[in-house]
């Protein structure tokens, strides 16, 4: 075995793709003070503000460098549904992206809630209505993929759910803290090799 190089620049990750290829069984919906409430057609502004406020601690850019045409046609695209996680003042702290564009597959794009909320078990709450909108009459597969530079705990609270670890992959991108898409202070449990622009 030998160990492969990534340049300063870059960094690497390996990206676990899990299923469920069948619906699971109902359970009692967990209890939550939180509501989930379709976001339809959010401003890429006001999209990547929540996906940044989500993601910041666990280096989510890919949305956040791509341009307004980019991120509308995906967002705003009539197979992809879009629901906020929102509070009882009405703020959205949580993101669930469904994506039905390929035909009897689901995929859970995007699940995730902002870093004050974690461990106090609105996960499972969350879960279990991706889990209720993600099969419907014609799904046959629902997917979804995290990485080893997501919180520690997702791999492990996806097979709690249901979801069978069935493909594997090394990623590596530029670090989005170097180019500035993110600030220099994201994400410190991951060291940045390089000199860091100015944030966007």
């Amino acid at each position: 075995m030998g160990l492969i190089p990534v340049p300063g620049e870059q960094i690497a990750t390996i990206v676990t793709s899990l299923e469920m290829r069948e619906r699971p069984r109902p359970r009692p919906m967990p209890d939550s003070p939180l509501r989930l409430a379709p976001w339809n057609q959010p401003t890429p502004e006001k999209y990547r503000a929540l996906f940044r406020r989500i993601g910041q601690p666990w280096l989510w850019f890919s949305r956040l460098v791509m341009d307004d045409a980019q991120l509308s046609a995906i967002i705003h695209d009539p197979g992809v549904a879009i629901f906020a996680a929102v509070d009882p003042r009405g703020i959205e702290v949580g993101i669930l992206e469904l994506d039905f564009r390929t035909p009897g597959e689901t995929e859970i794009a995007f699940f995730g809630l902002i870093p004050e909320l974690n461990g106090q078990g609105h996960g499972g709450w969350m879960m279990a209505q991706a889990l209720a909108r993600a099969w419907t009459k014609d799904t046959a597969r629902v997917w979804v993929h995290t990485c080893t530079l997501d919180h520690p705990g997702a791999l492990g609270f996806y097979r709690r759910h249901g979801f069978v670890p069935y493909a594997r992959a090394v990623e590596t991108f530029a670090d989005p803290r170097l180019a500035g898409a993110l600030p220099a202070e994201a994400a410190p449990q991951i060291p940045c090799l390089g000199a860091v622009a100015s944030s966007r």
